[in-house]
C-alpha cells in the first residue's frame, strides 16, 4: 500500500509537522528524504531494507560508499547520491558548531563527531582535533591509517602538523575496529609519548579518545592515563 493510502496521521511526513522529527523512527525520517518507494514496496518500506543492509544502524549506512549505497535494490545512484550528499552537510554543521564554541563545554558532541567519523572504520585510523587557546575546533586532521590491528604514529609528525596549525591544545582520538574499547599497553605508551613531545611546543594534549563500534568512546583523561 502507498503511504498516500495510509491513514494521514500514520504518514510520516504529517508525523514530523504534527510531532516533530524526534517522534519518528530512523526508518519513517530515511522515507521522508526517499519520498516514493518502489513496486510493491512504499518509501518505509524501502527505508527498512535500506537500513537492514547496513545492519540497522545510521553509522554504517552514514559511512557505506556510494556504490555500496547505490546497490540496494530501489535505490541507485540517484538517490544514493542524494543520501551522500545529506550525510556530509550533517558532518559539516557538526563540525562548524564544535568550531564555534568551547570543545571542552560539550564533550558528549565531541564524542558523537569522533562515533560518526571512525565508528565504522575497517583499518585502525589516528586523528588530531587541533583547539585554539579558546579550545575551539582549528582542523579535525587524519594523521595516520594502519591496518585492522594497528596503526604507526610518529609524533614528530602530530607536533610538525600542531605547528603547522599555530594550535594550543589537541585532542586524540584513534579506533578499535576490533569492537573492544580498552586501552592497550601500547595506547598508553603512546599517549605519554605524546604528551610529552607536544609540551616542547606548548601544544596541550587534553584527551586521547578510543573509538570502538557504537558504544561511548573511551576517554583516557577520565581514566586517568593522560
Amino acid at each position: 500500500m502507498a503511504i498516500s493510502d495510509w491513514p494521514e496521521s500514520e504518514r510520516p511526513r504529517e508525523r514530523l509537522l504534527a510531532l516533530g522529527p524526534t517522534a519518528l523512527s530512523d526508518a519513517e525520517l530515511l522515507a521522508i528524504y526517499l519520498r516514493v518507494g518502489v513496486r510493491g514496496k512504499s518509501a518505509v518500506d524501502l527505508a527498512r531494507d535500506l537500513l537492514l543492509r547496513f545492519d540497522g544502524r545510521l553509522s554504517t549506512l552514514v559511512d557505506a560508499s556510494l556504490d555500496e549505497l547505490a546497490s540496494v535494490s530501489g535505490i541507485g545512484r540517484a538517490k544514493a547520491a542524494q543520501l551522500k550528499a545529506s550525510f556530509e552537510l550533517a558532518r559539516r554543521a557538526l563540525t562548524q558548531q564544535m568550531s564555534a564554541r568551547d570543545m571542552l563545554t560539550s564533550p558528549g558532541q565531541v564524542r558523537d563527531w569522533l562515533r560518526l567519523k571512525l565508528a565504522t572504520r575497517k583499518n585502525e585510523v589516528f586523528m588530531a582535533l587541533w583547539l585554539d587557546a579558546q579550545n575551539r575546533l582549528l582542523k579535525a586532521d587524519e594523521l595516520f591509517t594502519g591496518t585492522l590491528t594497528q596503526t604507526s604514529v610518529y609524533p614528530r609528525e602530530v607536533v610538525k602538523t600542531a605547528l603547522e596549525h599555530n594550535a594550543a591544545a589537541v585532542i586524540l582520538a584513534h579506533n578499535h575496529p576490533s569492537g573492544l574499547a580498552e586501552p592497550s599497553r601500547a595506547d598508553e605508551m603512546l599517549t605519554r609519548s605524546l604528551k610529552e613531545a607536544l609540551a616542547m611546543v606548548d601544544v596541550k594534549l587534553l584527551d586521547h579518545f578510543i573509538v570502538a563500534g557504537n558504544a561511548t568512546p573511551l576517554s583516557l583523561a577520565e581514566r586517568g592515563l593522560l
